[in-house]
């Protein structure tokens, strides 16, 4: 239950801190006093989204911090789970939950002062409170929130959740299929054209470095009369032609014995028969390779034609697949052929995929058969458990059903919920087109009654659910609250003074003038004589009479 609850810098709240007991909290007070800012502070608890309109002109934050405490010694086990979960640390005598908000629209949510996400805020307390909002009556026209409630009569959350799961990830599989039969589509259209450029690169048997050889080559194939002339020549010469009589190599090592001999006798030449010997080394490996070089030089018009032909083939590929290299030529090979490849692989993958979308949507379709059988098995007793608590409240001669329709299967199944109504007990049509404003708050009031019952909510906050009501139906209301609040704990924001008289506490919510004359919302507990008083004012206005006193008194059960 809601033990404490504090505000600060929330609208035209400044400062509020103040705590609340079991059973049924009556809040009352003028139109326009603020029951609707406290309403909006409890709901940032929530993990609703907001701004920073919300806070307080004065100020540059607000935040709103709620304390629960386990109403019969111990919380909800998965609450600990949960708690847990987001790094929190578990207090099983009680659960903080905070929520600050800046004016730079940052928003900082805590659990037991450990930073949380606001899924995880929402998530906990979600568990521990459900707020009746004063438009929440509208949700009986939503088809969702009749779903939700016969679903919670049912006890379907498990289904509920296999369900949303096997929807969430069939669709997921369904949206990658969509992608790959575009893929497939986009590649099967490009095929023909993909294959024949691709024959064209592989048909050339390109090489890497390959152009370079062959202009190298082709240089030499171009001047070789002129090249073998002079290598040649060059050979003429080592070989001592012209009319000479020894080659050079021979001349320098007859001149490397003479300066032997010399060198003897002359020690300024002694390092010259080296340098002549490291120059008759040298010699005789030039002019091995120019010999070698003479040798392998062919004069063949056939092979510069071939060579020529070839380096033209290559810049003619270069120009049509706009290549700069021969390396890019073969890199753009190697693309062609990968994109073929995947093709199988894709066609491969899709298969696969496909398989796997049938096995889940027979599991999706189980599943969602299973929620459906569920339904129309609830669905008597819960239009029963709604047409007693109808039947309390006055409305015994109405009739509530409830109708299945089916729909395309999604996350909650395949069936439309809807609530059917008659307030004659004739045959019964959508709520949405026969219920009047004070047969919408009853019937809402006996959907939480009942819901009360199986979602071991530990607090419930009405904000007038009586709207439109009156008399003695409203007196039927504020004894089916009070009901309630011997379950648990609830919270009647009520205009109503036969609500009002079942409280266990009453509060008030007014206006004063705070710092600055700054108007501010006050909420505070009345004595037993002031909950007297404030009675009697909902009975009869601003002017007090002894016979409203008297009339509140008798409400309260005090005569």
């Amino acid at each position: 239950m809601l033990q404490r609850l504090l505000v600060r810098n929330y609208v035209l709240i400044d400062s509020l801190e103040i705590c609340f007991p079991k059973g049924l909290v009556i809040i009352t007070g003028q139109t326009g006093a603020g029951k609707s800012i406290l309403m909006g502070a409890l709901s940032l608890i929530t993990g609703s989204r907001t701004d920073f309109s919300v806070i307080s002109s004065s100020a540059d934050s607000c935040t709103v911090e709620a304390e629960f405490v386990p109403d019969n010694g111990s919380f909800d086990p998965e609450l600990r789970l949960v708690v847990e979960d987001a790094g929190a640390d578990w207090d099983d005598g009680s659960l903080i939950l905070r929520r600050s908000i800046s004016r730079n629209g940052r928003s900082r949510a805590f659990v037991n002062d450990v930073p949380v996400t606001l899924q995880v805020l929402g998530d906990l307390s979600s568990r521990l409170i459900d707020i009746h909002s004063q438009h929440q009556t509208l949700k009986l026209s939503d088809n969702a929130f009749q779903r939700s409630v016969l679903d919670l009569f049912a006890g379907n959350g498990k289904l509920l959740e296999t369900c949303s799961a096997r929807y969430r990830l069939l669709s997921s599989l369904k949206s990658e299929q969509r992608e790959l039969n575009e893929k497939m589509d986009r590649l099967s259209a490009d095929r023909e054209y993909t294959e024949a450029r691709l024959k064209q690169l592989e048909d050339a048997s390109l090489k890497s470095g390959e152009l370079e050889e062959l202009e190298a080559e082709q240089k030499i194939l171009a001047n070789a009369e002129e090249i073998k002339g002079f290598l040649c020549s060059s050979i003429d010469m080592f070989d001592g032609g012209n009319g000479g009589n020894s080659s050079v190599i021979s001349s320098v090592r007859d001149m490397e014995k003479m300066l032997t001999k010399v060198s003897s006798l002359v020690p300024s030449l002694k390092e010259i028969p080296e340098r002549l010997s490291a120059c008759r080394i040298e010699l005789d490996d030039i002019y091995s390779e120019i010999s070698a070089a003479n040798a392998s030089i062919d004069i063949s018009e056939g092979r510069l034609d071939e060579v020529e032909g070839r380096i033209s083939e290559l810049y003619s590929l270069m120009h049509r697949f706009s290549c700069r290299s021969v390396d890019e030529l073969i890199q753009l090979r190697d693309k062609l052929s990968s994109s073929l490849s995947d093709t199988e692989d894709l066609s491969s993958k899709l298969d696969s995929l496909t398989v796997e979308i049938n096995r889940l949507d027979k599991e999706l379709s189980d599943v969602a058969a299973s929620l459906h059988d569920a339904r129309i098995k609830a669905k008597k007793g819960f239009a029963s458990s709604v047409m007693e608590s109808l039947s309390f409240m006055e409305l015994g001669g109405s009739k509530f059903e409830i109708e299945l329709k089916p729909v395309e299967i999604g996350p909650s199944g395949g069936d439309e919920v809807h609530f059917l109504f008659s307030s004659t007990g004739e045959s019964p049509v959508d709520i949405r087109q026969c219920a009047s404003g004070g047969e919408l708050s009853r019937i809402m009031l006996a959907l939480k009654n009942v819901m009360a019952s199986y979602m071991q909510m530990p607090t419930m906050v009405f904000d007038e659910i009586d709207t439109g009501v009156s008399g003695s139906a409203a007196d039927r209301m504020g004894a089916m609250v009070c009901g309630m609040g011997e379950r648990m704990q609830i919270f009647a924001i009520t205009h109503l003074p036969q609500v009002a008289a079942k409280g266990n506490a009453h509060y008030l919510v007014s206006k004063s003038a705070g710092a600055e004359n700054r108007t501010v919302t006050e909420i505070r507990k009345l004595t037993d004589d002031e909950r007297i008083l404030e009675v009697a004012r909902m009975l009869s206005g601003s002017t007090l009479t002894d016979a409203a006193v008297a009339n509140a008194k008798s409400l309260m059960g005090l005569n």
